[in-house]
């Protein structure tokens, strides 16, 4: 039995990782639209469902959005009474953004099917090597950083 060299098998990881977050997002996509969300809806109700409240900058950004873009997307989920916009108590120039009755219902339902889409892809077989993965990718991401902060 012959092995892949280290760079063959690092490059096929790397590739893995790029195919299947996009089925999932796909697969996500479709499930978030059954609720009437669309994805990036569905990531600011349970950023929201964890936070509370978020000024509108730190959403942009945990989104990775433009602040144009998630001015509209507010707006017109301010529309559907999903959230509401409120003045930052410490600072009069920036808007929080909170859930709404409405869009903390969403939100809990949300949770449920994100835990329920999630679970449909594993089992407690996978148990280890998600704990592997887990860490491996951690490593990687921080070894990023540490690149990116040195040039």
């Amino acid at each position: 039995m012959t092995t892949k060299p280290s760079t063959d098998l690092q490059f096929a990881f790397v590739e893995a990782i790029g195919v299947t977050s996009r089925k999932m997002r796909k697969a996500y996509d479709q499930r978030v639209a059954q609720l009437g969300l669309t994805f990036a809806r569905a990531r600011v109700l349970t950023l929201l469902a964890a936070h509370k409240t978020c000024n509108q900058s730190v959403l942009a950004c945990e989104l990775e959005l433009e602040k144009p873009t998630l001015v509209r997307m507010l707006d017109r989920m301010a529309e559907l009474d999903l959230v509401e916009r409120v003045p930052d108590p410490n600072d009069r120039r920036v808007n929080l953004v909170r859930l709404r009755p409405h869009g903390e219902a969403m939100a809990k339902q949300l949770l449920i099917e994100r835990a329920g889409f999630i679970n449909a892809f594993f089992t407690p077989a996978d148990d280890q090597a998600l704990q592997d993965a887990t860490r491996l990718l951690q490593a990687i991401a921080e070894r990023i950083e540490n690149t990116e902060a040195h040039s």
